[in-house]
């Protein structure tokens, strides 16, 4: 994958947009070592609502089938290759050696991000208004329901949760560039563009995953949530899983949840930097050469679930 497609395209169930921000590998999260005040409370309230819902799986989770274990297997192999080329791309292009952002403390309350982007204090104080807006509904509304959908079973898990809320950065920049499109945006229709500044991910095994999807999708709906849009990618050849968005009806608050295997989930993971530098549009010709072709590489080791593919795209 390269940058958001079109133009990250927030109205298109961000296709490959930011699939990758805002949550850790394996479905741990990742924290500053030194966390504020703020950040602990919102520990505890996670592990407060996930103790309330019991995350315990069940020995059927751990009970794999033969074809499951010989493609874990051929992907643990896989990724051995992959993670020394990307090495190798480190060697060619260390990380240090690329443009990073400056950002002053600028008193003026403006704000400056990649490629240029800025917000005007004014502007931005908004965004930071929306943004709190959204923490709330997504704190009080969406991660219980998300959390009693979880609970219903045990033979799948949403991973990354402590990491739903997508960084008030990255939505500063969908915010900047949505207004730049639409010059007559406000920066509140901006950010209520943004289709993923909650996000979600439920994690299956490969035999359970079709019909998983299918239940969980109906559980969202019986929680009162309006389907938007889905992107079906399991024939991607720069990315595997479906991608949805939906509609909170009560504030018509946006959030994705993403559908993924354990091994598709590790190759968006393995393949986050790569999408990365092709983001933001900082690599030469052959190096975008370069990511892509690491991109395809690891996601051809991903294997399509029995079904998967079958899943339509919706509308």
């Amino acid at each position: 994958m390269t940058a958001d497609l079109p133009d990250e395209a927030d109205d298109s169930p961000d296709r490959h947009a930011d699939r990758r921000d805002d949550q850790g590998g394996g479905g741990q999260p990742i924290r500053p070592d030194s966390a504020d005040a703020e950040t602990r409370n919102r520990e505890q309230y996670y592990a407060d609502l996930r103790t309330a819902v019991s995350t315990e799986e069940s020995t059927t989770v751990r009970r794999f089938t033969a074809e499951e274990q010989a493609a874990a297997e051929k992907w643990d192999k896989a990724t051995e290759e992959s993670r020394w080329m990307w090495t190798e791309y480190q060697r060619r292009w260390p990380p240090e050696e690329r443009v990073r952002v400056d950002r002053p403390n600028d008193a003026s309350g403006s704000w400056l991000g990649e490629g240029g982007r800025t917000l005007t204090a004014e502007a931005n104080g908004r965004v930071e208004a929306a943004c709190d807006q959204i923490a709330d509904r997504e704190r009080e509304t969406i991660s219980p329901a998300l959390c009693a959908i979880e609970s219903q079973d045990p033979d799948r898990r949403l991973i990354g949760f402590e990491d739903c809320l997508k960084g008030r950065d990255r939505i500063k920049e969908k915010v900047f560039d949505k207004m730049k499109e639409f010059v007559d945006f406000s920066p509140e229709e901006a950010i209520a563009s943004v289709s993923d500044a909650i996000r979600y991910t439920f994690q299956y095994r490969e035999t359970h995953y079709t019909q998983g999807v299918w239940t969980d999708i109906g559980r969202l709906k019986e929680q009162g949530f309006e389907l938007h849009k889905l992107w079906n990618a399991w024939s991607d050849e720069k990315y595997k899983g479906i991608n949805s968005q939906w509609i909170e009806q009560d504030t018509g608050q946006r959030f994705e949840v993403q559908f993924h295997t354990r091994i598709s989930f590790e190759a968006k993971q393995l393949t986050h930097d790569a999408y990365e530098r092709l983001r933001i549009h900082q690599a030469d010709k052959f190096e975008q050469m370069v990511l892509e072709a690491f991109e395809r590489k690891v996601t051809a080791e991903v294997p399509v679930p029995p079904g998967a593919a079958d899943i339509p795209d919706y509308p």
